[in-house]
């Protein structure tokens, strides 16, 4: 367990390169009487993804971050090895990322752990991970059926885990383990904003409302291959969680 004892923390997970949804919220959570920040991987890709870890580096609450399956795949291209992990779709964009960051940026990205534990008040152990503790990419929602999430969580001893990864907030029971999803930052399946969740001394949900038109017109004046698309679909018109949870019934065991 971390040696900094018991705080109060603000879990911050798949910013996917959306500043002006990171700035929203790192005013909030600069107000919201936290010890600590974890970021919970994904800060990439996304169309400002140098910005966006520049504004983290600069914080004045102390930061722990892990990795999600976007760094892995950004940190993949840059040592020459092959994405076919990555759908082709996303190809294009994740190369753009890579090219944006400085050689500085992508040594700090490597130090980046899988998986932390720290002691938050009120709670005690708790375990942060991106998608699951085995791994940066597993699915699974607040409606996988126990038998699909248990293997994901097995010899997990904390009383409660945080992930994301699939970009919707919930709050889950797998027997004595209390299973949090922050929600995303910057690519929210759901109602347009940014979400994250308070932890200590319970898990407090956030939704944060930022200017989207402001937004828009930013992440446009970026040269990021898919700026429209990030726009419209998940700035300005996010899909709706019964579409998404409809979506991941077919990957999730049900």
């Amino acid at each position: 367990m971390d040696e900094l004892g018991s705080m109060r923390i603000a879990a911050l997970y798949d910013v996917h390169g959306n500043l002006p949804a990171l700035e929203a919220v790192l005013d909030e959570v600069g107000r919201a009487g936290v010890d600590a920040i974890v970021v919970g991987g994904d800060v990439v890709p996304g169309p400002m993804p140098r910005e966006c870890l520049e504004r983290l580096r600069a914080s004045a609450i102390p930061v722990e971050y892990i990795h999600g399956n976007g760094e892995s795949a950004v940190l993949d291209v840059l040592r020459g090895g092959a994405i076919e992990r990555v759908p082709e779709v996303f190809r294009s964009s994740i190369r753009w990322c890579a090219e944006q960051l400085t050689p500085e940026l992508v040594a700090w990205l490597a130090t980046w752990p899988a998986t932390i534990h720290l002691d938050v008040t009120g709670i005690g152990d708790t375990l942060f991970c991106h998608a699951t503790p085995r791994n940066d990419t597993e699915v699974f929602t607040r409606l996988s059926p126990d038998e699909w999430v248990r293997p994901m969580f097995a010899g997990v001893t904390a009383p409660l885990a945080v992930c994301g990864h699939t970009h919707m907030a919930f709050d889950r029971r797998l027997g004595a383990l209390r299973i949090v999803n922050a929600g995303s930052v910057g690519m929210p399946f759901g109602p347009p904003g940014a979400y994250w969740a308070r932890l200590g001394p319970d898990v407090e949900f956030r939704h944060t409302l930022y200017d989207l038109q402001i937004a828009a017109t930013r992440i446009r004046l970026t040269s990021y291959p898919e700026a429209e698309s990030f726009v419209s679909n998940q700035v300005l018109h996010p899909r709706s969680e019964q579409d998404v949870l409809a979506a991941y019934a077919r990957v999730d065991g049900r």
